[in-house]
C-alpha cells in the first residue's frame, strides 16, 4: 500500500516527486511511456530559472530525479496498462502487476503529433522542434518551416516571426482549421509565407544531424521539390496521455482532464500535474508549478483523513 502513486517522470511528476518526499510520503514514480516527459526531446532549456547559461532538458530532468531520490521518491520504469479508480484506496496495473495508492498524482503529459518520418524523428532537438516557445529563440535570423494549419500553427508562426529571418507555414490542405482572427493575423504577418496543399516527405540532414531543409510535394500535382531551412516545428497538436482513465477522470473531448480547482480532478484523492491537464502553456517551469500544487495537494488530503 502506497501513500502517493506519480505516473509519470517529467518535470511535473518529479517536482511532486521532491515535495511528496520531503513530505515523507515515499511516493512512487511511474516512469511511464515517455521517460522524462517532453523535456527529454529537448536540446538546451534556456528559461528555465537558475540556469543562466541554460542547461540541456534531459540533464534538468535527471537533476530533478536525484534531488527527488535523495529525499526518499522511489522510480520505476514502465507505463500503467489499466486503473481502477472506482473505489479506495486506487488500484494501478504497472506492466502487468497490480498496486495500490491512497492518492494519486496524475503526471503523464501529453504526446506531441508528429508526421512521423524516419529522418523527423531523428531529428527531434535537432533542429526539428514541437516547441515554439522553448526552442525559437535559438533560429534568431534563420528560415524556419511551421507544419500546420490549426490555431496553435498561426500562433507558433507569428510568435517564430520575431526570430526567424522569414516563417514558411506548411498546410496539406487548402482549407484551415484556424479561427479566422488568428488566419488573419498570420496572414498580415509579412515575414510569414504560405505553402498550401503541400507535404513534407524528408527532413534533411540525418547525417550532420541538423535540420538543413526538407523535400516537400505539392499534393495535387505531385511536384517535388527541396527548400532549405534551419528551424522546423510541428504544430499539429499533442495528444493528452489520458487513454487509460478513459470513463474515470472526466477529461474533454480531446482527453484533458478538467479541473476542479487545484490540482484537483472529480475523483478525491486523485491529482493532476502539468500537460495532462495545461494546454495553454506547457512549460518546464509552469509543469513543475503544478507538481508542486498536486503534492501539497495530496499531503493535505492524507492528514485530514489521519494518514
Amino acid at each position: 500500500m502506497r501513500d502517493v502513486v506519480i505516473i509519470g517522470s517529467g518535470c511535473a511528476g518529479n517536482t511532486a516527486a521532491i515535495y511528496a518526499a520531503r513530505a515523507n510520503l515515499k511516493p512512487l514514480v511511474i516512469g511511464g511511456h515517455e521517460a522524462g516527459g517532453q523535456l527529454s526531446l529537448t536540446t538546451l532549456v534556456e528559461n528555465f530559472p537558475g540556469f543562466p547559461e541554460g542547461i540541456n532538458g534531459p540533464d534538468l530532468v535527471e537533476n530533478m530525479r536525484v534531488q527527488a531520490r535523495h529525499f526518499g521518491a522511489e522510480f520505476v520504469p514502465g507505463s500503467v496498462i489499466d486503473t481502477d479508480l472506482s473505489r479506495r484506496p486506487f488500484r494501478l496495473n504497472v506492466e502487468g502487476e497490480w498496486l495500490e495508492t491512497r492518492t494519486l498524482i496524475v503526471a503523464s503529459g501529453a504526446s506531441a503529433r508528429w508526421l512521423g518520418i524516419e529522418s523527423e524523428q531523428k531529428l527531434i532537438g535537432h533542429g526539428v522542434s514541437s516547441c515554439a516557445t522553448c526552442d525559437g529563440f535559438f533560429y534568431r535570423g534563420r528560415k524556419i518551416m511551421v507544419i500546420g494549419g490549426g490555431d496553435s500553427a498561426m500562433e507558433e508562426a507569428n510568435f517564430l516571426s520575431r526570430f526567424g529571418s522569414e516563417v514558411t507555414l506548411v498546410h496539406r490542405r487548402e482549407e484551415f482549421r484556424a479561427s479566422k482572427i488568428m488566419l488573419d493575423r498570420a496572414r498580415n504577418n509579412p515575414k510569414i509565407k504560405f505553402l498550401l496543399n503541400t507535404v513534407v516527405e524528408e527532413v534533411h540532414n540525418v547525417a550532420d544531424k541538423l535540420v538543413t531543409g526538407v523535400r516537400l510535394r505539392n499534393v495535387k500535382t505531385g511536384e517535388t521539390w527541396n527548400q532549405d531551412v534551419d528551424g522546423f516545428f510541428l504544430a499539429i497538436g499533442h495528444i493528452p496521455n489520458t487513454k487509460v482513465f478513459k470513463g474515470q477522470i472526466e477529461t474533454d473531448a480531446e482527453g484533458y482532464i478538467i479541473s476542479k480547482g487545484g490540482a484537483r480532478t472529480n475523483i478525491p484523492g486523485v491529482f493532476h500535474a502539468g500537460d495532462v491537464q495545461d494546454r495553454v502553456y506547457r512549460q518546464a517551469i509552469t509543469a513543475s508549478a503544478a507538481g508542486c500544487m498536486a503534492a501539497i495537494e495530496a499531503e493535505r488530503f492524507l492528514e485530514a483523513e489521519g494518514h
